[in-house]
Parts: C-alpha cells; sequence; structure tokens
C-alpha cells in the first residue's frame, strides 16, 4: 500500500481509533498510545525519524528530574500507609465529629483529604480508607450506601488534595509549572472537601437511619487522639508548608515526605524486610507503569501534532456560533462520558493533544484548565457505568452490590457537579493563589 497517497489527517484520525481498540482490548494504555503514535508518525514522516522519536524520547523522560518526583511521592503514600498513619488521622476526626448524624462519614471524608496530603493516588486511598472506616461504620449502623459512597467519593479528594500525581502527570505533558498547579488546588481543594461534607449532612437529612449519631469522644480521648496523629499532621506540614513556603523545591519536599513516611513505618515497628521491598516492588511497578504512560503520551501527540488534527479542531471550534464558554461546557460533558468509560489516566492523556491547544488557543490559562480537567476525572471516578473507585469499594466490601455504592455516590456527584460549575463560571478562584504567591 502507498501511504505517501494518505492525507495525515486521516492516518492520525486511524491512529487514534487504533488507540482506542488496543485499550479496548486492554492493551496497557502507555504501550497502546506508543505503538498508535509510532506508526502514525512512520506513515506520515517516515520509518527512519519514527524510529528516532521511539529512541529519544524515553531517554530524555527517563533522565528526566521533573519525573522522579512521581516515584518520591508513590513511596511516601505507600509507606505513610504501613505507618498507619490513615488511622490515626481518621481518630483525629472521628473523636471531634463522629457523634454527630452522619459524623462517621464526614469523619471519612476528612480522613481522605487528610491522607491524599500525603499519598496522591485515589486508589490507594479508598482501599486504606475501606479496611478502617468500613468496619467501623457498620458497627455504628451506618447505611450501606451512605458508607460505601462517603468512601469511594471521599478517596477522589487524593487526586485533587496536593501532592497528586496526576496533577504532576498533566504538568509534565503540558509544560506547566507543578508548584503553581499544586498552589493552585489548594482553594477547590477546600471547595471539595466542603462540598462533600454538605453532601453527607443532606444525606443523612434526607433518610436520618442511615447515619446515626454517636457517643461524644469526652476531651480526654480527643486531646489522645491529637498526639497519637501527630505524625501525618508532620508529615503533611513539612511537605505542602515547604512547598508552598518556597523552603523545599517539589523533588526535595517528596524525599523529606518520603523519608519521613519510611522512619515513621520503622519506628513503629510496622516496617520489617518484607513489607520494605514488597513496598519497593509495588512503587517501582507503578512508576513504570507511569513513566511509560508518560513516553506513549508524549509519542503519540507527536504524531497528532503531525497530523495537523488539532489545528483542523481549533478552526472549527472558531468557526461555531457559539461562546467559549459553552465550548468549555461541552468539553467537560465529554469528559464525564469518557471519564465514565475509560480509566481516568487514559481519558486525560489521549484528549490532551486535541483539547489542550484548543483551551490556549481560546485564551483560557493552562493551570486553570488542569484543575478543571482533574476535577472532571473525579467525576468520572465514581460516575456510572464505570467509576473505578466504585469497582474498587465493591471488591473491599463484596457483599454490598455495585447499584448500592453507586446510589451512595450520587449525593458526592451533584456536589462535584456544582463545584465545577462553580470553577469555571469563576477562574479567579483557582487563579487567586497562585498569582498571591507570584507564580503568576
Amino acid at each position: 500500500m502507498d501511504t505517501s497517497v494518505l492525507d495525515p489527517t486521516i492516518i492520525g484520525s486511524l491512529a487514534l481509533l487504533a488507540v482506542l481498540g488496543m485499550i479496548a482490548l486492554h492493551v496497557p494504555i502507555g504501550a497502546a498510545m506508543a505503538i498508535g503514535g509510532f506508526i502514525g508518525t512512520g506513515l506520515i514522516i517516515g520509518w527512519e525519524p519514527a524510529v528516532a522519536v521511539l529512541g529519544i524520547d524515553p531517554s530524555q523522560q527517563i533522565a528526566s528530574p521533573e519525573l522522579a518526583v512521581i516515584a518520591l511521592f508513590l513511596l511516601m503514600g505507600n509507606f505513610a500507609g504501613v505507618a498507619g498513619l490513615s488511622t490515626d488521622l481518621y481518630r483525629l476526626a472521628e473523636a471531634f465529629i463522629g457523634h454527630r448524624r452522619g459524623g462517621l462519614a464526614m469523619a471519612t471524608v476528612a480522613s481522605c483529604a487528610g491522607f491524599g496530603a500525603v499519598c496522591g493516588s485515589s486508589l490507594a486511598t479508598v482501599g486504606t480508607m475501606a479496611r478502617i472506616a468500613l468496619p467501623e461504620m457498620k458497627r455504628r449502623g451506618y447505611a450501606d450506601s451512605l458508607s460505601t459512597g462517603s468512601i469511594a467519593s471521599g478517596a477522589t479528594l487524593g487526586i485533587i488534595v496536593p501532592p497528586s500525581v496526576i496533577m504532576v502527570l498533566y504538568a509534565i505533558l503540558t509544560e506547566q509549572f507543578i508548584t503553581a498547579l499544586f498552589i493552585a488546588a489548594v482553594v477547590p481543594s477546600i471547595l471539595a472537601t466542603l462540598g462533600y461534607l454538605i453532601a453527607v449532612r443532606a444525606s443523612v437529612a434526607l433518610n436520618p437511619d442511615a447515619g446515626p449519631a454517636g457517643p461524644r469522644a469526652p476531651w480526654a480521648e480527643r486531646f489522645r487522639a491529637m498526639k497519637e496523629s501527630w505524625g501525618v499532621i508532620l508529615l503533611a506540614v513539612l511537605v505542602s508548608g515547604g512547598i508552598y513556603s518556597g523552603v523545599f523545591t517539589i523533588n526535595e519536599a517528596a524525599s523529606v515526605g518520603a523519608a519521613l513516611a519510611i522512619i515513621f513505618a520503622w519506628a513503629r515497628g510496622k516496617l520489617n524486610r518484607t513489607s520494605f521491598f514488597k513496598n519497593l516492588k509495588e512503587t517501582a511497578a507503578s512508576t513504570a507503569l507511569i513513566y511509560l504512560i508518560i513516553i506513549g503520551a508524549n509519542i503519540f501527540g507527536y504524531c497528532i501534532t503531525l497530523s495537523h488534527i488539532p489545528d483542523i479542531i481549533i478552526t472549527a471550534i472558531e468557526a461555531l456560533p457559539i461562546p467559549d464558554l459553552m465550548i468549555i461546557y461541552l468539553m467537560l460533558a465529554m469528559y464525564i462520558v469518557l471519564g465514565a468509560i475509560f480509566d481516568e489516566v487514559a481519558a486525560m492523556v489521549i484528549t490532551l493533544p486535541f483539547v489542550f491547544p484548543v483551551i490556549t488557543a481560546m485564551g483560557y490559562d493552562p493551570i486553570w484548565w488542569g484543575i478543571v480537567n482533574v476535577v472532571v476525572i473525579e467525576i468520572g471516578m465514581i460516575m456510572p457505568p464505570i467509576g473505578i473507585n466504585v469497582f474498587v469499594m465493591q471488591g473491599m466490601a463484596p457483599g454490598v452490590k455495585l447499584r448500592t455504592i453507586y446510589s451512595g455516590v450520587m449525593p458526592f456527584v451533584i456536589a462535584d457537579i456544582v463545584r465545577l460549575i462553580i470553577l469555571v463560571a469563576l477562574p479567579a478562584l483557582t487563579l487567586w493563589l497562585p498569582k498571591v504567591v507570584g507564580l503568576m
């Protein structure tokens, strides 16, 4: 077949379809994008340049100091879980608000937000908090829908509360300043946590039996919980505070956090040779998977750029007789649908080569779009018919039906959509803090 007669746009479109087909066949997303991008590039500009791209890009990514932060944050999150810091955080929240109606669900949400600050992974958070919070809520007579829904939804805070691995991924792929993205996420993180707490209150207001009030903890018990949780508070303050104050770079903060998490696990007697190497192995596997995704996304993005598809999309959108804000809302609707079907990382990295040029061409700030993009991914993680957090939650609670968990997450989905509308309508909420600290 003479590929020289094929239009680059057609080749790029076929490459996209091939990538989606491979993902549907459960080919790892990084490998699928690398294969599709390599073949597409070869058909457009020739096989020798395509082979050069295939050799140069992986070596550049592996040598990149910015990517090292991913491994360090994953390492910190793994050993923080081993140290039992998430348990301390849950007990602290339970001691102060567990006596309220729906208090344990609110404690779960607050703990997920706090653990997200030292973990950065939604799936790790849902697995960890399910083991800690679910038995306690069952013991207190909480409805399965509220208990599982608060865990599955609260765990999504792990990707919006800095540090976040997905934010780092977005920053690297779009060449944005990671610190600016983290600081921009502070206000949306607070809105997310408040929205989820309101969702819990609304749930128990509609069904008081779903989250019965428990006994009020005496102040002695509250002070004891505060004393026992000093480790996770110190870790969050050192990492987040060090980044925001400028004392640490991102890599330095991640290194300090990883080292401190290992020390806590060792000091508490929860770290031995087996668990140490087990967590190193898990971190290495997760890091390798993310590296493969980044390498594949870059190769695929190069192919899409050569195909001129982004230029065609921009020209077509500019010709539409609708406001730019309407275009943004249409894109967000697309992301919610994609997030309900594909893995959240896949939904982001596949669409970035098409969507990001459109966003910047319309004059929107890429930092703002990064936060909005993460919020949409959050919704997709709990949105039917898939919602990966829901499936992980069901795996942790096999006796609870999927439809029960889906009904439990719906109040949180509504809270997410309201927050998304606010952030889109008021970009200043996201960009205010980075401007205050002089990063924009």
